[in-house]
């Protein structure tokens, strides 16, 4: 469910202490937000219906595991923000491999989540099937086809190729890529991060990985979407 004009967005904060994020809730409440917030261990349990809200947000610090697990059943039917504890790049894959739309590391300052918040629900409206060559993406379902067969892709590997399928007509620069992925800086990832994942993203979707038809490089500015 996706706010129309007239409706307020409607956001599942999940989080093991419900009562220490009152200040956050109060920033959302006045920015026209509606909050219902959850216990982490409840919502494993009884997963919200289907299109009941429009974005999850998934704060369980201490118990990591429990929160990649939840992001991995809420990204099937809603974006998803995991804030967690650490800035080390492991979390942040780790967590946006798991189906996490994007990740925050403590403290958590309420303009950033909010700016965050509306990328990741303007990115999440997109739901006409994608077509580049051989390829298709349908954002609803999350999924991609090479020759019409179906090809998995990690949760950050297709982020990535929607963010090119996006941007058509533009080079993209790295930094650019970097900023996109985790929306905001980008400085605190390793650059070879996304070299890695590049590679992968050709592997599976190149016909030649060796000679790119559809990630193209550019020399000394970036990559772009083939012709």
């Amino acid at each position: 469910m996706h706010q129309t004009s007239t409706s307020p967005i409607s956001l599942l904060l999940i989080s093991e202490n419900r009562h220490s994020h009152y200040y956050l809730i109060q920033s959302l409440t006045d920015n026209g937000f509606v909050v219902t917030i959850n216990c982490c261990q409840q919502v494993l349990v009884d997963m919200p219906p289907k299109s009941s809200f429009d974005l999850a947000i998934v704060d369980c610090a201490t118990t990591a595991d429990i929160g990649i697990a939840l992001c991995k059943r809420l990204c099937k039917t809603m974006p998803v923000i995991m804030i967690d504890g650490s800035d080390d790049e492991s979390c942040t894959i780790a967590a946006l491999n798991s189906g996490a739309d994007d990740y925050i590391a403590r403290p958590v300052r309420q303009w950033e989540l909010l700016a965050r918040i509306k990328n990741v629900l303007r990115r999440s409206k997109t739901t006409e099937t994608l077509h580049h060559g051989n390829l298709s993406v349908d954002p609803v379902r999350g999924v991609v086809y090479k020759n019409n067969e179906e090809i998995f892709l990690s949760a950050l590997e297709y982020r990535i190729l929607l963010i090119f399928l996006a941007n058509k007509d533009k080079v993209l620069t790295r930094q650019r890529l970097l900023d996109e992925i985790w929306n905001i800086g980008g400085d605190y990832v390793n650059d070879n991060t996304l070299t890695v994942y590049i590679k992968r993203i050709r592997e599976k979707i190149e016909e030649d990985p060796a000679s790119p038809q559809t990630i193209k490089t550019v020399r000394g500015k970036g990559y772009k979407i083939g012709n």
